[in-house]
């Protein structure tokens, strides 16, 4: 199932934090996160074969990140770099030449967004993109900070909803305001 996006070369793709620890048996499992990867897999098809660009973005954190509870977070450890839970899904058909941003590297500071400190944005303004489409995990988390740091960097921003799950699915409807907010398209 692909969400008839319209792609083309001025588009980029970006899937957002489909790894092991976001997905059923992970340390912070998103309900459904597994489920969407087929989709996800047809979407970064449908992509590449228009000339998108595709970019997958991590959580990348250090051992003792800021943002683990033990060290006062809101977050069980999750996402440790270089180990199983911090790799993407391994259905995942990531290209070989899909740009992987990694984010919430340092140990002091967290970042839910794929734009927060990595230079994605100026990425992406220097390879012509005009339009960014987000799909993935968490949708009230990471999808929710990256799709409004997409549109504050001035992308046209569509957020595929039917291929995104949240951690609270109560939260849904905030974010739904804060996308209409910020003149953001949804795609269910």
């Amino acid at each position: 199932m692909t969400m008839k996006v319209d792609y083309g070369s001025h588009d980029a793709l970006l899937v957002v934090d489909m790894q092991n620890d976001f997905c059923e048996g992970g340390a912070l499992a998103v309900a459904g996160g597994a489920a969407l990867v087929p989709s996800i897999n047809a979407e970064i098809e449908a992509a590449r074969a228009a000339g998108a660009l595709v970019v997958a973005s991590r959580d990348w954190h250090p051992v003792d990140h800021v943002s683990f509870s033990h060290r006062g977070g809101p977050w069980p450890v999750h996402c440790v770099q270089d180990t199983p839970g911090a790799a993407f899904h391994p259905d995942l058909a990531l290209p070989d030449d899909a740009i992987r941003v990694s984010k919430a590297t340092a140990f002091d500071a967290d970042a839910y967004s794929a734009f927060d400190g990595t230079g994605l944005g100026g990425y992406l303004q220097e390879k012509g993109i005009e339009r960014v489409i987000v799909c993935g995990l968490a949708l009230d988390v990471c999808v929710h900070a990256t799709v409004l740091a997409a549109s504050r960097e001035g992308f046209t921003t569509l957020l595929l909803e039917a291929l995104s799950a949240a951690v609270d699915p109560d939260a849904i409807e905030a974010c739904h305001r804060d996308f209409e907010e910020a003149g953001i398209e949804v795609r269910a």
